[in-house]
């Protein structure tokens, strides 16, 4: 396995010290029998503790509702909920300060696609998108350069889509295609971008290891994504979870080149490349030939924890808006905010009218 671009992930869910750290050998050999016993004992109560963090986090990741404020009382609760809304205010109520910010400029469309273009579903094969929503993505696309950065593979997000003018970023980004026609590109090719091509072997082992092992596991999910597996647990039972949690684990275990990160109501198995959906959007950036200057305007839509590494790069170029989609407010570096996939329709819906208008005016 190559070892360049290797990274320690930096969204291990929680790290718990080996037993033998937090209890040195002895000095005595006539002790060492006892100690290793003493080993054995705390690195297996160690694994359960490991389990156990694993399930926390997966709670703090799938939130029902605003639990941020839960613990507030009501009055406090609203007012901290206004505080959001002031901070990510709706990309609705504030677009003319949107498209003042793009006048003159080229603007780029980048959105996720579960839970901004189609609604969150219990069963991840059924995440289709409306009819309605298509006709107005092909607008978009019509006027703005368009990419899909999903967590899916690109097979399964095109399937979704079927609308072949868009680029799509698929696995989070470590799949990039483009379109092969693009009206006012002379020279439109087809983007091919896959910094983890060497790790599909290792990632099909994961797959097929995770499907037998999570078998007995009723309404849990194990999705082949190309470039990443996906373990889904929106179906399976909380009491269960613990159990998920350590067969995932051992399963990862026999991989120290894969890393373990979170979705809402899904673990995923990815590569440990320096690569997530903000290098994805500055690749592509690149490579529409905007990636410097002060004449683009990058936004991107979505609404997932993943999607917040590309929230952060805007933030850190001082170029474009990331728009988060939440009905509960939650920590992000998202500028604006969207409540759901039918504000993002409404507001894809002005974007094209804006620029249509702002055609015929010129």
């Amino acid at each position: 396995m190559p070892k360049q671009n290797m990274v320690v992930a930096e969204e291990v869910l929680f790290s718990v010290p080996s037993a033998s750290t937090l209890f040195p050998p002895p000095r005595s050999k006539a002790s060492s029998a006892n100690y290793k016993e003493l080993m054995a004992h705390l690195e297996l109560h160690g694994n359960w503790n490991r389990a156990s963090s694993w399930v926390e986090s997966m709670k703090a990741s799938s939130p029902t509702g605003p639990k941020s404020t839960s613990f507030l009382p009501s009055d406090t609760a609203d007012s901290s909920d206004c505080e959001w809304r002031r901070r990510h205010p709706s990309a609705l109520s504030k677009f003319e300060d949107l498209t003042a910010a793009a006048k003159g400029k080229n603007v780029v469309v980048f959105l996720d696609y579960d839970g901004t273009l189609s609604p969150i579903v219990d069963d991840p094969d059924s995440a289709f998108m409306s009819e309605s929503m298509r006709a107005v993505l092909q607008g978009v696309a019509k006027y703005f350069p368009t990419a899909i950065v999903s967590g899916r593979c690109n097979d399964k997000v095109f399937s979704f889509v079927q609308l072949s003018e868009l680029y799509y970023a698929g696995s989070h980004g470590m799949d990039i295609i483009g379109p092969t026609k693009w009206p006012d590109q002379a020279n439109a090719k087809t983007i091919l971008c896959q910094p983890a091509i060497a790790f599909l072997p290792m990632i099909n082992e994961v797959y097929n290891t995770l499907l037998d092992k999570t078998t007995l596991i009723p309404g849990s999910k194990v999705e082949n994504n190309r470039f990443c597996v996906s373990v889904h647990f929106r179906c399976v039972e909380e009491k269960r979870w613990n159990r998920l949690a350590e067969e995932v684990r051992s399963v990862l275990a026999a991989y120290p080149d894969l890393k373990l990160t979170q979705g809402r109501k899904v673990l995923e198995i990815r590569p440990t490349v320096e690569w997530d959906k903000g290098k994805a959007l500055e690749f592509l950036l690149h490579e529409l030939g905007c990636a410097d200057g002060d004449n683009m305007l990058p936004l991107y839509i979505g609404d997932d924890r993943t999607d917040e590494d590309a929230f952060k790069v805007l933030r850190d170029r001082g170029q474009g808006f990331g728009i988060l989609v939440s009905k509960f407010p939650k920590e992000t570096c998202a500028s604006y905010s969207l409540k759901d996939p039918s504000e993002v329709k409404d507001f894809l819906r002005d974007l094209v009218d804006w620029k249509r208008n702002s055609l015929q005016n010129n």
